[in-house]
């Protein structure tokens, strides 16, 4: 699981020994020159954010800087593939501030990876990134096709569990640890054939109301919380 270190002075301890540290964000209003040279020096991304964003990221209050563990924020389609967990494939999702929420959703749950199979023009992905709090900082978000997504997936022994209202048992009542590629589909198509073909197992959200299905987020949440829960008790 990915966890964090807070404060310029532990984090500028941490880097004089053997570390797994990703990414740090440092408080634009704060002086942390010693630490932005030390991330020049280890070649460590750095991010800056507001008192406010690094509050309410810190697990322990107020802090000048948190440093991001356990995650690589960027990489190919491959790397993340390559590097293993927990992926989510957004397939055919439309509307920028839906896949803003989502990515947020997504990265907040521990999970290393999203990829979308729609491509966005420079506006939308503006949309996209103001939506999700820019989580996008702390994950990677990977453009590719639905045929690649699958082909990656597979070389690389992940399952394909989707959450559709055709499947036939409940999150919670199936393993959700280990390699896995989550699809949730698109607001009104659901997911793809394509997909839905490739598929290891397609778990439903139950449901006892008059309307057909929940919204995407709902989707997304359920499963998300459902899979940190699994892989914390594991």
């Amino acid at each position: 699981m990915p966890g964090q270190i807070q404060g310029s002075e532990a984090i500028l301890h941490a880097l004089e020994q053997d570390h797994d540290i990703q990414l740090i964000l440092v408080d634009r209003e704060k002086d942390t020159e010693a630490l932005r040279k030390e991330c020049t020096n280890q070649n460590i991304p750095l991010e800056e954010g507001s008192t406010n964003d690094l509050w309410r990221m810190s697990a322990s209050g107020h802090t000048d800087a948190l440093a991001l563990l356990g995650r690589e924020p960027l990489g190919t389609l491959e790397e993340i593939f390559e590097r293993g967990g927990s992926i989510w494939l957004l397939d055919g999702v439309q509307y920028p501030t839906n896949l803003g929420f989502g990515i947020r959703t997504i990265e907040v749950s521990g999970a290393d990876a999203v990829v979308l199979n729609i491509s966005r023009t420079h506006q939308d992905r503006r949309t996209i990134r103001r939506s999700s709090m820019r989580a996008d900082r702390f994950i990677p978000v990977v453009y590719s096709d639905t045929t690649s997504i699958i082909n990656e997936a597979r070389k690389n022994n992940f399952r394909i569990i989707a959450a559709e209202d055709i499947g036939t048992v409940e999150p919670w009542n199936t393993g959700l640890t280990g390699n896995v590629l989550f699809v949730v589909g698109a607001e009104r198509e659901g997911v793809s054939q394509e997909v839905l073909e490739a598929c290891d197992e397609i778990v439903r959200l139950p449901m006892d109301g008059f309307v057909p299905s929940y919204n995407l987020q709902v989707a997304i949440s359920v499963l998300a919380v459902e899979a940190l829960r699994q892989r914390q008790d594991h």
